[in-house]
């Protein structure tokens, strides 16, 4: 026997089958056993070109995904790119608006609209945004379709694959994986637009000067997009992709799926078309496998549910040409429920089933959401304030016996006008003001302002020692010094003892 510590065997396990499993009446006499390898290479999966209804639609989802990536960042909006994240000087623009890291509620409120929205999308169709929107699959389908372009049809591709290396075969691969990093890199390129702004990066691009950062995550990002994109694929779905293992959470008996119909494609065979299944004992299905071999994730839906399917459809384009070509209705592989196939329910009652209770709590959420989002955007003041107590003293007495305190107003004008403002206080008595009068900020500008806040000494000793709330408010000035906006945050004003 070979030594289990030196053998590099894949390992095994021997399993006993009783004797009453066994089929033949000789074998019944005698245990036997079966070797099951504990471990199996995955193979690679060569997915075949398929048309009709469904891949047109993916091609739809491909298209729209990537222009909106693709061409957005060289968009212009009021003499600056329409969307930037500027993470150098914390400004973020998204077309009309300029947002600053104090913004991050709208950040949060946006994660858990795409969250609730999955929810909902998730307990009503299934895997949608996996088969048309995820970018793994838009980016496997578009590297997919070079492939095919390039090396042929899936079955010259497996055969080119077992083939020894020839001229034509290198040249083949050679133009691929050119094609598939052009691709790649352009990508990382279009990512990096979005945090620098892209005409001047293209320029760093072409004269070699670019920066570190730069430079990495281009190469980051389009590293990840060729190895996911071009030799993972199916495997990013499976193993890598959480929303794969905890997709049965949403799903329920009425979450709509991509199902084979057993009741109808059993018992399958090979037939010709001019053969009667039911004369021949056989179901709609021909076994052809055209399902199997369409499929990006490589699996068997005719075996029922699996995590795997990504909900792409293309099985059911492939068994509805087939099916179309037998002469036979089409609907073998569909988009159905598990209690529309088991009850012979038909599409109305199907559909029926999506206002159930589980989906109004999901769109009543998301609708409140998503209308305290809009309405919070809406009444978004044009500009922010921060406060900041003068870290040197907290308070100091000065001439005539006052007592100052002294702040630091971070103004940030969230319009692309230039504003102006004056700083003021509220909530003590005969306070002064110095700093902060008539404060001019250009487009998009943030200042720190320093204004000093002085009380008389007989307003302080009733006030006694110790800290008094106070506020400051901070006026958005329109002609003529009326008062257009007004922001106020607290503070404390310290009395000395």
């Amino acid at each position: 026997m070979t030594d289990p510590q030196n053998s590099t065997e894949t390992p095994q396990r021997v399993i006993p089958i009783k004797a009453e499993e066994a089929t033949s009446d000789a074998a019944k006499a005698v245990r036997r056993e079966e070797i099951v390898s504990l471990y199996k290479k995955s193979e690679k999966v060569y997915a075949r070109e398929v048309t009709g209804w469904f891949t047109n639609w993916r091609w739809v989802m491909v298209w729209l995904t990537q222009l909106v990536f693709y061409v957005t960042p060289w968009l212009y909006w009021n003499d600056r790119q329409a969307v930037l994240f500027d993470l150098g000087t914390r400004r973020f623009y998204l077309f009309n608006l300029v947002l600053y890291p104090q913004d991050l509620v709208y950040l949060t409120a946006l994660l858990v609209i795409s969250a609730y929205g999955l929810f909902l999308f998730t307990t009503v169709a299934g895997r949608l945004w996996c088969g048309y929107a995820c970018p793994q699959s838009v980016y496997t389908e578009m590297f997919m379709w070079i492939e095919n372009k390039i090396e042929g049809s899936r079955a010259k591709r497996m055969k080119m694959d077992k083939s020894p290396m020839t001229a034509e075969k290198f040249a083949r691969k050679a133009a691929k994986h050119a094609a598939w990093i052009a691709v790649a890199l352009w990508t990382g390129y279009t990512f990096v637009g979005y945090f620098s702004p892209i005409r001047e990066l293209w320029q760093s691009v072409i004269s070699f000067g670019l920066g570190p950062w730069e430079t990495f995550w281009i190469l980051f990002y389009g590293f990840a997009t060729y190895g996911n994109a071009g030799f993972m694929r199916e495997q990013v779905c499976k193993y890598m992709c959480p929303y794969a293992r905890f997709q049965s959470a949403m799903f329920d008996r009425d979450t709509l799926i991509i199902s084979y119909d057993e009741k109808r494609g059993e018992p399958r065979g090979a037939r010709s078309r001019k053969a009667n299944a039911q004369s021949m004992g056989q179901g709609d299905c021909i076994d052809c496998t055209l399902c199997v071999q369409v499929c990006p994730t490589g699996i068997d839906i005719r075996k029922g549910l699996q995590y795997e399917c990504i909900g792409c459809a293309a099985c059911i384009d492939a068994c509805d040409t087939v099916m179309d070509k037998m002469g036979t209705p089409r609907g073998l592989i569909r988009y159905s429920t598990q209690n529309a196939m088991e009850k012979g329910w038909g599409t109305s009652e199907m559909w029926g089933r999506v206002t159930r209770p589980r989906v109004l709590i999901y769109t009543g959420i998301l609708v409140l959401v998503v209308a305290a989002f809009v309405t919070s955007l809406y009444s978004r003041p044009p500009f922010r304030v921060d406060i900041v107590r003068d870290r040197g003293a907290l308070a100091r007495v000065v001439d005539e016996g006052y007592i100052e305190n002294v702040y630091r107003v971070q103004l940030m004008n969230a319009s692309e006008r230039t504003q102006r403002y004056r700083v003021g206080v509220e909530q003590l008595n005969q306070a002064k003001v110095q700093g902060g009068e008539n404060v001019v900020l250009g487009p998009a500008e943030a200042r720190w302002v320093p204004i000093a806040v002085r009380i008389p000494p007989e307003v302080g000793a009733r006030m006694g020692s110790g800290a008094t709330g106070v506020t400051i408010l901070v006026e958005q000035l329109r002609q003529g010094d009326a008062p257009q906006v007004d922001v106020r945050e607290k503070t404390t004003f310290m009395v000395p003892r």
